[in-house]
């Protein structure tokens, strides 16, 4: 069974992520609001009707603005730790339930297991969404490439991988002090640098897409992450994940040979994701 995956914005003013198969499927932070997540999804081809379940990464803004008014329109249930909903200061009546670290739910045929990251978050997670086999990473807000994220970026077919700044543009810019000491500081975000270590070293064959996520408005260049990358790519197709519109979506699907063949899946008519 195949995984049809998309970014729906990926950025600090908005971080929302759809994965899912033919019947069923979830949203990875919900950092949109509700009416423009229904419009990038229908511009997709991608209908509401399949979303079975929202996870939240962690409380900060740009992952749950638009949670509370879609989980409750559309009654949607809400894996979501004890201590992010307290600190997210978010009243989600009876849709919340809690999750535990590398405890795996099941949504219909998919398979959704958190693990532990270092943010500056109360209780931060990544996610693996797994279908027969068939998996892709949600890593995005991450201060460091641990231990966790190095055994689960190993097995996954596509991600979505933070590559949040540039370290000149950072250390040059016009951020203060404390601000830049935050993004850099272990729990705070990846560095271009940091997620093409990560790639290179880790990256396993089978991975055909990578989509770099998160990038900084002020302090990156998408252009110029994406070209640290292509050198290395190996047969991996390098996607800008953009902060300002929704990507194609993406299908994955085990080919029965060990490698996992992704295609673009494009249910209406096509079109091209601007990199800016």
């Amino acid at each position: 069974m195949a995984l049809f995956f998309t970014s729906l914005n990926s950025g600090s003013n908005g971080n929302c992520y759809y994965v899912g198969n033919h019947r069923e499927a979830i949203l990875v932070d919900v950092g949109l609001s509700c009416r423009e997540t229904e419009k990038r999804m229908e511009r997709l081809g991608l209908s509401m009707q399949k979303v079975k379940a929202i996870f939240i990464s962690h409380e900060h803004s740009d992952h749950i603005r638009g949670l509370p008014v879609i989980a409750k329109k559309y009654k949607l249930p809400v894996y979501i730790t004890h201590a992010t909903m307290q600190y997210g200061r978010l009243l989600l009546d009876d849709y919340a339930i809690p999750f535990k670290g590398y405890e795996p739910v099941k949504i219909g045929d998919i398979s959704i297991t958190a693990f532990p990251k270092f943010h500056d978050a109360a209780e931060p997670h990544s996610f693996i969404v797994s279908c027969n086999g068939v998996k892709v990473g949600v890593f995005t807000d991450i201060g460091a490439p641990c231990q966790h994220l190095i055994t689960h970026f190993k097995q996954c077919h596509a991600a979505f991988l933070e590559a949040n700044y540039d370290e000149h543009m950072l250390q040059h810019g016009n951020y203060p002090y404390h601000l830049k000491r935050r993004i850099s500081g272990g729990r705070g975000h990846l560095s271009n640098n940091q997620a093409l270590e990560l790639f290179k070293t880790h990256k396993p064959l089978f991975m055909s897409h990578l989509l770099l996520s998160h990038l900084s408005k002020d302090n990156n260049c998408p252009v110029k992450a994406r070209e640290m990358f292509l050198p290395h790519a190996s047969g991996t197709e390098i996607i800008i994940a953009s902060r300002y519109e929704e990507t194609p979506v993406f299908t994955a699907q085990d080919t029965g040979y060990g490698k996992v063949m992704l295609r673009n899946y494009q249910p209406v008519q096509s079109f091209q994701t601007s990199l800016f």
